[in-house]
Formats: structure tokens, sequence, C-alpha cells
């Protein structure tokens, strides 16, 4: 059994390997504590138990002492069956513990599409991987799969990821999604069908804004999440803009159905000429217009590489989005439904910009690009887009 101590500013690591029984924990403990008074003052300790193969009830006692004189103690990179040793002894309850990832790649396999928080990959015919950006946290994974499931719950038909993986310096999460494929991939495809697929996207959001969720639900607020995302990226714009995004935003009503918030072509997945979702990282509760809004800003209105990112020529991507909206609103005149587009552009123009705030890493060209932009599709219609963001309360959802 052996330790040794790493140094990352107010963080110290100990990392083991090696069989934690009882011929070496006490052999261990006082290693620890000579290791721990050469490192001076830190903050957080951190145990790094990847090299650990068995752990004994005089390695969880080590473990325990070190938690209790350390408050901000964790256990990290703990293998299936150390980690199996640990949760049914409870100490996953009294302790902060991260299991082992399991290390896959990419390499060679089929790009599926492009986005704001990571790419999406085909690894076989039975699963998909989507690898989330440099820097992302394993909170921002855990809330994807828990929206995920909690959609499912309320009736959604959505792919439910089964693991969290590690690709080099990256977090991935994998879905069993047997024979199935992007709706861009399938419109790509098959243009001819392109009424058929149109049908099935609207249905997507027809099922999601049917859906109340209810007060209390871990679901957040969308509305709530585009004014956030607005200060957000107050980095990029003055004042003046940031303050005319938050006053468009503050006039879309307040509701509560089931949003996506990106729900585009790459974002449904046709399984046995069946639709569903992936992707629910921005999932949320709130007005219609929030969902169509992005979707349109997505698949019309884009900023940015249109066909690396979506995946389709814009002409196609924009007559399958107008085809999708005709049949969302099949039972409304012509001249509501002309209004309702409006609307949905309108509060688009929010989302062209505010998607900003999803990495803080984007190419400085990209973003002189948006700002430029803003001036044309914001400031030099603003008198317009607020009259029509005035009308939202006419829009009961």
């Amino acid at each position: 059994m052996s330790v040794k101590l790493q140094s990352f500013g107010n963080k110290v690591v100990l990392v083991m390997n090696g069989h934690l029984d009882t011929a070496t924990s006490q052999q261990m403990q006082d290693e620890i504590q000579k290791l721990l008074a050469k490192a001076g003052k830190f903050e957080q300790l951190i145990c790094d138990v990847e090299g650990v193969s068995y752990i004994s009830s005089s390695g969880l006692r080590l473990l325990l002492n070190l938690a209790k004189r350390h408050p901000s103690f964790r256990v990290v990179e703990a293998q299936p069956e150390v980690y199996h040793v640990l949760d049914m002894t409870g100490f996953t309850k009294i302790m902060s513990v991260d299991r082992a990832l399991r290390k896959m790649s990419v390499k060679g396999c089929e790009h599926i599409g492009s986005g704001g928080v990571g790419e999406v990959y085909r690894i076989d015919d039975d699963t998909i991987i989507k690898v989330f950006r440099e820097g992302s946290t394993m909170e921002e994974v855990n809330t994807e799969m828990t929206m995920a499931k909690e959609a499912f719950v309320m009736g959604m038909p959505t792919a439910i990821s089964f693991d969290v993986v590690r690709i080099d310096n990256q977090l991935g999460l994998v879905y069993e999604l047997l024979r199935a494929h992007t709706l861009g991939a399938c419109l790509k495809d098959e243009p001819e069908r392109i009424d058929e697929f149109a049908q099935q996207y609207a249905s997507l959001f027809q099922q999601l804004h049917d859906i109340h969720v209810p007060k209390g639900s871990i679901i957040p607020s969308a509305k709530a999440h585009v004014k956030q995302s607005v200060h957000h990226i107050a980095r990029y714009f003055d004042t003046a803009s940031i303050d005319l995004m938050l006053q468009m935003a503050e006039m879309i009503p307040d509701a509560d159905r089931l949003l996506h918030c990106d729900l585009q072509a790459k974002n449904a997945m046709i399984q046995d000429g069946e639709p569903m979702l992936i992707d629910m990282g921005e999932v949320g509760y709130g007005h219609p217009v929030i969902d169509l809004g992005n979707s349109y800003s997505s698949m019309v209105n884009l900023v940015g590489d249109y066909e690396a990112i979506i995946g389709l020529p814009r002409e196609l991507s924009s007559e399958l989005w107008m085809r999708m909206i005709k049949y969302y609103f099949k039972d409304e005149p012509a001249d509501v439904v002309a209004h309702r587009i409006e609307q949905i552009d309108a509060v688009s123009r929010i989302r062209n910009f505010s998607w900003l705030a999803l990495s803080d890493s984007f190419p400085k060209d990209l973003i002189r690009m948006c700002q430029n932009l803003f001036a044309e599709r914001v400031l030099q219609q603003k008198d317009h887009l607020l009259e029509v963001c005035a009308t939202l309360s006419d829009w009961k959802a």
C-alpha cells in the first residue's frame, strides 16, 4: 500500500494505491499524518482511491477519521468494488464519495452534431454519447440526467442516459437509442418526407406543452433562466442592450407548461418511427413561446456556422420549422398563426444572443459577429419588437 500527496493551491489530494486493509491501515495513517503536517494550511482534502482495489473495516475507519478532522473531505475515483463497500456501509451518506467513471473514446465514431454545451457521437447501433465541453462539471451532467428523468416521469418520450463516462478530460453521457437517428439526419436522408417529419416535430412540442409542471417540482423556471442568461452576457453588450433584452423577456407571460428550451432537429430522435427527446440540460417550465422562440432561433435565425451546428442546409431546416408551426397551430385561423409566428420571432431575438451564456470560451470572432448582428436584429427594430412583445399577453397558455 502506498500514498503520495499532491497540492493544488488550497486543495490537497492524497493518492492511494493498493489494499487498504488491517495490515496496512496503521502504516497509512502514520504516513498520512506526516504528509499532511508537511502540507501546511489547506482548505480541502481529497482522497483519490482510483488505485485502491480493496478496503476493509480498518480502512473505513481511516477514512472516517480523516472526514471528522477535515469537514471538506471527499473521496473520489472509487472503483466499483470499493464504491460498493462504501455505499453498503453508509459512508456515501456521511461523506462525499465519487465513483470512478468508465473511460471511453470517440475516436472514429460518427459525429452526429455540435452544440453550445458539447458534441454528440454514435458509438454503435445501440448507443450514442453526448460529450460535454471541456470544463463542464459533474453538476451540469447530473442536472441533464435529472431533468431527463423528470420529463420522462411526466409523460414525455425521452431518452434516458444510463452511464456517465470520461473521455480524456471531458465528461460524457451515454444513451441507449436502438435504431434511432436524429430528426435532422432523417430529413437529410429523405427530404421528400419533410411533411411527415414536420408533423412528428410538432407532436413533440404539443406533448411537452400539454404537460403542466406542478408547484414544488425540481423543474426550474425557463423565464428566470432566460433572464439569468441575459445577465451572464453583460460582458459582451452595453447596459442599454442588456436592459432591452430583459425588458423583452419580462413581457413573456408566466405559465407552467413543460419546455425543452432547445428543441431543434438534432435534439429530436426518431426511433422505430416514433419521435423522442434528447439533450435535456435546459428543461424548464413556462410559456410555450420560450420553447418555440428558442427553436426558431436555432432552426431559422441561427448565428454561427449553420450547417456545422444544425447539420442541415438552412433552407431545408427553415422549411421544416415553418411546416411544423402550422401543424402546431393547426386549429387556429391563418391570421392568428401569422401573429403567433411574429411573436415567436420577436422572442427568438433574445435567444439569438443569450446562448453565448452557454460557455465562457467562445471565439472572439463569434462574439464580435453577435455584437454586430445585435444592432441589426434588435436595436434597429427595437420599437417593433417591443410592440410585438407587448401583445404576448393575448397568448393564453
